[in-house]
């Protein structure tokens, strides 16, 4: 008899431990307003230096920018530009061979998602023109979003996503 009831409380502990839990404990928390606020001032600052570091130094200023992290991923018009931050980065060296200067400008409409304690989504229209190293004069104009994550004490794109609007075609 005694094994019977050891047996029923072991499995009531199991089902209890194993069981569903509350609703609220796997609910992520919701970020206060204070926090949502902060993250907005803080994410829109760290766009503003992205495109004022990108336009003084060029393509390298990226990298400051981008996660070097296995997650990290960037791509433009529908394709994977790069899988990782690894290809990010031997991308971007490839790059200040190649591009002499760019002149990145948000649009006015910047929006910031604070979605986490860590992590924000961004999305903003963007203006860019690049001078290649032959001379080459490239204007690009689209919509930009992607996930900034705060790590080692600063913000980080996590994910990035470039959408080039299609060029007018004369009426």
């Amino acid at each position: 008899m005694r094994s019977a009831r050891t047996l029923v409380s072991f499995a009531a502990c199991v089902l209890t431990a194993c069981g569903p839990r509350s609703a609220d404990s796997r609910q992520p928390q919701p970020l206060s307003a204070r926090r949502e606020a902060a993250i907005d001032v803080d994410v829109r600052a760290f766009a503003v230096a992205v495109a004022q570091d990108v336009t003084r130094d060029g393509p390298a200023a990226w990298r400051k920018y981008f996660s070097e992290s296995p997650a990290f991923f960037m791509a433009a018009d529908g394709q994977l530009q790069f899988p990782d931050g690894a290809s990010a980065a031997a991308g971007i060296q490839a790059l200040t061979r190649t591009i002499q200067h760019i002149d990145l400008k948000w649009g006015d409409d910047l929006r910031v998602d604070p979605l986490a304690p860590t992590l924000a989504m961004i999305a903003a229209p963007y203006h860019e023109v690049m001078v290649t190293s032959s001379g080459t004069r490239l204007d690009s104009r689209g919509f930009f979003t992607g996930l900034v994550e705060f790590r080692d004490g600063r913000w980080l794109f996590r994910n990035v996503h470039w959408s080039a609007a299609k060029p007018d075609t004369p009426q």
